[in-house]
């Protein structure tokens, strides 16, 4: 489902100015401009990739491959608290599904458009303005739970393998770009590229109204089983119902038909509402958090910034409790990006003087401390937060950069043990953990952390690489031939990646 209070033609003007030269050219002679993955009208047709459906393994490998171009996208939030809340929403969600879910991963993108869109291999993007629009947790959910449910019903996969030859030449064209990233040929603007048109390939798929409105019913039933308010959707859907009318005569109004966002959906979404179990309307504090946090990112400078301030000042003022608490956040967090760190810090206690405290707070805290360059501090900060708030990524991370920061890099590598038994499938933690195990001398185990941080980002030929600097580094036997088994798998793995790609470009 696409979720745009604009036109669905339209993509992210970020990713559009990126997609150059031929690579562009062939994608928009077969597609025309991008927009991002929707619903497959009817049942189409099984396409020249294979006989049947995408594998949900060929799925995985298309959306790894995906995703390892998308991460180096510059309007991909990488922030540690954004990450977490969405991943953990997307997956309280996809364990209320009324059928087995696989993984599910939702990640941010720095863009102001409401807008929120499925990728191959149960990634979902969900871009800055969605959260920021959104008024409530249940509403943010609702939206969630609708991607979910369309990945639940396969419409990725069976629309890119329909019998298109528009479709046909603009996967063809994206698979090209996967495998020169996979060779390593592609340069950045490519891979950049890539991402770009993988979020995009839906507009070509298109949507039927009754797919959309079974995605509705699955999603509906899969929050309030997660214990969301329904009523969420039917505001949400009010909520881009006008957004769309608003619209209307700006270049058009396609939003409402290529959706489609129509009069029957609306109905039938809130007679739905009204038969279920209602919720109370309350939101997590994270959900307020990671919305102030989100309305500057997006903003990033000039006068979007100064607007996104001058709306969190008036939640100061109008707001209570932990909403309010969290428009301070968002000033504290705005000036710390400025390097403003007495403003920032000011604006903390602010924020901490409504009684709230979350781990945000504390994670913003200790890199106050470390700007202002008292990595002591801020060490002390973070051993506090860390006991309080364990299951933070945020503050997880913030207390290692202190210990880093302070010299501390046996603290921080034994600490690091700990934080990737707990968060196995966290990249930045084998990253932090190779940078200290390279200062501390232990050459070989800093690339074999390297290696597992660009195998789970993706990045294969950089994982065999740093495993291979890794073995000729060794003297160790028993290591070496370790090392040696896992080299060989990595390379099974790229070979694997390169046969399917390759099977997509004929």
């Amino acid at each position: 489902m696409k979720f745009h209070h604009r036109s669905r033609s339209r993509m992210s003007s970020s990713w559009q100015t990126r997609l150059s030269g031929a690579l562009v050219a062939g994608a928009l002679i077969a597609t025309g401009p991008f927009a991002a993955y929707s619903q497959p009208v009817g049942i189409p047709s099984m396409g020249v990739a294979s006989a049947a459906e995408l594998s949900p393994g060929v799925e995985r490998t298309l959306g790894d491959a995906i995703m390892e171009q998308g991460r180096r996208d510059p309007s991909y939030i990488a922030d540690p608290d954004v990450l977490q809340y969405l991943t953990e929403m997307g997956q309280r969600l996809a364990a209320h599904a009324s059928t087995a879910v696989g993984r599910i991963n939702v990640f941010a993108l720095r863009d102001p458009q409401v807008n929120a869109f499925a990728l191959p291999g149960g990634y979902i993007g969900v871009n800055s303005g969605l959260v920021v629009t959104a008024e409530s947790e249940s509403e943010l959910a609702s939206v969630v739970a609708h991607e979910i449910a369309h990945v639940l019903q396969r419409h990725i996969a069976r629309g890119m393998t329909q019998r298109a030859q528009s479709n046909h030449a603009m996967i063809a064209t994206l698979a090209g770009t996967l495998l020169a990233a996979l060779s390593g040929s592609a340069d950045l603007a490519m891979g950049v590229a890539a991402f770009g048109q993988a979020a995009a390939v839906d507009r070509q798929l298109g949507f039927s109204r009754q797919a959309e409105q079974e995605a509705d019913r699955m999603g509906l039933d899969m929050m309030t089983r997660a214990g969301y308010d329904p009523a969420g959707m039917a505001r949400m859907f009010e909520r881009l119902d006008s957004a769309s009318r608003l619209n209307q005569g700006a270049g058009g109004n396609t939003y409402a038909t290529t959706h489609p966002l129509s009069v029957q959906r609306l109905a039938d979404a809130q007679n739905r509402v009204m038969r279920a179990d209602r919720k109370a309307n309350d939101s997590s504090d994270a959900f307020w958090y990671v919305r102030a946090k989100l309305r500057i990112e997006q903003a990033r400078a000039g006068q979007a910034l100064r607007s996104a301030e001058e709306f969190l000042r008036a939640e100061t003022r109008q707001a209570k409790g932990v909403q309010r608490s969290a428009a301070w956040y968002g000033l504290a967090y705005s000036a710390w990006k400025r390097r403003d760190y007495g403003q920032a810090q000011q604006a903390l206690d602010q924020a901490r003087a409504t009684g709230s405290a979350g781990p945000q707070l504390a994670a913003l805290e200790i890199a106050i401390s470390l700007g202002r360059g008292d990595a002591d501090a801020a060490v002390r900060l973070g051993e506090s937060a860390a006991r309080r708030w364990p299951g933070s990524q945020g503050v997880a991370l913030a207390y290692v950069d202190a210990l880093q920061s302070a010299g501390r890099h046996d603290v921080a590598v034994g600490h690091l043990q700990g934080l990737i038994k707990q968060w196995p499938e966290v990249p930045s933690l084998w990253q932090l953990q190779a940078r200290s195990q390279e200062v501390l001398g232990r050459r070989a185990a800093a690339r074999r952390s390297m290696a597992t941080y660009y195998e789970l980002t993706g990045a294969l030929p950089a994982a065999v690489e740093q495993l291979q600097q890794a073995r000729a580094m060794s003297s160790d036997f028993y290591e070496q031939s370790e090392l040696d088994v896992r080299i060989r798998q990595l390379r099974e793995r790229l070979e694997s990646d390169r046969q399917l790609l390759e099977r997509f470009k004929k």
